[in-house]
C-alpha cells in the first residue's frame, strides 16, 4: 500500500469500517511509514479531544469580530444578496 492509498481509506480505518483485508495492509504500511503514523495519530487525538472536550464560550469581542468578518465575506461572495429582514 502506498501513502496515497492509505489516505484514501483513512476515514474508514479510523471509524473501524474498513474492509479487514485492507485493514491488514493499512497496518502493515503504518508499521513502516512514520509520516502516515503521524497523520493517523493526529487524527485519533483530534477525534478524542473533540469527543471529550467541554464547550468553550468565545469571548464576546472575538465573537463579534468573527461575525463581522463572516458577514463581510458573505457580502463579497454573494454581492447580489440584499439585507436580511
Amino acid at each position: 500500500m502506498k501513502c496515497e492509498e492509505l489516505l484514501q481509506i483513512l476515514n474508514e480505518y479510523v471509524d473501524g469500517t474498513v474492509d479487514p483485508g485492507l485493514c491488514k495492509e493499512f497496518e502493515q504500511h503504518l508499521a513502516g511509514c512514520n509520516p502516515c503514523q503521524v497523520v493517523v495519530d493526529n487524527i485519533r487525538k483530534t477525534i478524542t479531544l473533540y469527543k471529550n472536550g467541554e464547550p468553550f464560550e468565545l469571548p464576546v469581542e472575538f465573537r463579534q469580530r468573527l461575525h463581522a468578518a463572516l458577514r463581510e465575506r458573505w457580502k463579497q461572495i454573494h454581492p447580489e444578496s440584499g439585507p436580511r429582514a
